[in-house]
Parts: structure tokens; sequence; C-alpha cells
């Protein structure tokens, strides 16, 4: 698990609690089913409206991946390939076939495949940045469903506060009978009914402003992270095997593949 995600996650809603309780507030008043009802479900609804059905569907698939801490290793991908790259020079490419079904990541078993079948390496490299492009499209669509969702949960809480208010104003008018006395006292309870169902429509733009900031905004952030991180491993493989097609020397490519690494890795390693 991302342990960050859950303990920013816990950082922000604590906050939230002790910002309510330092104020003498309630924390029961705060919850309210009917709006949370109109941010997320008026939030998927649109997002229904935006998206096919078969790309909302990922979005349980996509919050996995947000709490899903990530393995990549830079190192383990390089010397993997530079282990490739002394087989490939003793014994030829055509070796490494059987290595194949060995290899874990699908993008690396099937760029190895085709450096094995391909002797062009300006097709085999076309190929893989074209696998690289759709992946990275992929990962966008992804992105986008939750930067749209940051966008819509506002929207739907002023829509829901804007509803709450409507329904309050329209209610709030003079029955009172004859007499001074009377009419003062109706309109004085009026006010006070008005006052507290006012403060109930704003949980509906609080919700909105929740969700957007600490919820959907945040996991779009994440997700574009670890999207960048393994396009970057992607890289390197792709250098990798390019080098292997080439019969590089595996120690030049290693220097080649370690630039990729950040700087503090390296250290580390030495």
């Amino acid at each position: 698990m991302d342990l960050s995600t859950a303990f920013g996650l816990i950082i922000g809603l604590g906050l939230i609690v002790l910002a309510i309780l330092g104020k003498q507030g309630d924390i029961s008043s705060f919850l309210d089913p009917s709006s949370i009802a109109i941010v997320l479900g008026g939030t998927f609804a649109a997002t229904l409206v935006n998206y096919p059905i078969k790309n909302v569907l990922k979005i349980i698939k996509l919050t996995g991946q947000v709490f899903r801490k990530s393995n990549l290793s830079h190192q383990r991908v390089i010397s993997e390939l530079v282990d490739k790259a002394e087989k490939s020079r003793k014994t030829g490419i055509m070796s490494l076939e059987n290595d194949l079904g060995n290899i874990d990541d699908k993008f690396l078993r099937s760029g190895l495949e085709l450096a094995i079948n391909e002797r062009d390496s300006s097709r085999l490299r076309n190929y893989l940045e074209l696998e690289l492009s759709n992946i990275d499209r992929r990962h966008n669509l992804g992105q986008e469903i939750f930067l749209y969702m940051g966008a819509y949960a506002p929207a739907f809480g002023l829509l829901g506060t804007v509803l709450g208010l409507i329904i309050m104003m329209s209610g709030f008018g003079g029955t009172g009978d004859s007499g001074m006395g009377a009419v003062d006292f109706d309109v004085a309870k009026k006010f006070e009914e008005l006052l507290g169902g006012m403060g109930l429509a704003l949980i509906t733009t609080f919700y909105g402003v929740l969700f957007s900031n600490l919820l959907f905004l945040p996991m779009a952030g994440k997700l574009k992270r670890k999207s960048e991180e393994e396009l970057m491993m992607k890289d390197i493989m792709v250098e990798g095997i390019i080098g292997i097609h080439a019969k590089d020397h595996p120690i030049i490519l290693r220097e080649k593949l370690m630039t990729f690494v950040p700087q503090r890795e390296r250290l580390e390693e030495e």
C-alpha cells in the first residue's frame, strides 16, 4: 500500500475534524447523507455523460492503483538488460528467445521478442516508441477522468446548496395570526428555521470542495506521477532493447542506461 496516499487522506480529514472541534462545532451536523448523495451521485452522472461507461467503470481499478505502492526498480531493470546484452554477445540474440517466458514485464518481453525477429533497428525503435505512445494515451485517460470529477464535484456542491436555499426561501412566509405579538413571534421562528436550514444547505458545498481537493484532484496527480515513473522505466527498456539489438558492449550499455537513474540512486549504488 502507498502509505503517503493513506497518510495524506488521514491528515487532511484530521485537520478538518480538529478545526470543527476547535470552534466548538458538532461533527454530527456535518454528516448529511443527502448532501453526499448529491455531490457523488451528480459527479458520477456527469462523468457518465462525458465518457463511455466502459471507461467510467475503470474508476475502481484506477483508485486501486492510487493506493498501491509502486515496485519499480531502475537497478533491477538495468541489471536484467545488461545480463541479456552479455548473453546476446556471447551466444547470439536468438538465444534470448528461451528467456522470454521468464520475463515478467509484458513490454520488455514483447520488445525483446521483436528485437529477435526484426533486423531493421529503425523499425524496431518506431514500434517501441509507438507502444510507449499508446501507453501514455491510456494513462492520460485515467488522469483526465479524475480531473473532470474534481471539476464536477464543487459544481454539484454549489447546485445542492442553491436547491436547499430555494426550498427554504419558498417556505419562508408570513402565516401568523392577527396581532403584532403573534407576527413578531412567527418571524423570529421563521428566521431561526432559515438560518438552521442555510447551514445544512451549505454542507453540500463543503462536500463538493472536500471531495474535489482532497480526493479527486490529488488522485489525478498521483496517477500522473506514477505514469511518469512507469514511462521513464519503459524508456530505459527501449534503450536497453535497442542496445541489445545493436550488440552494444554491456559496460557501455550499463553506463548509458544509468543516465536515466537519479543521481542519488547512483551514489547509493556506488
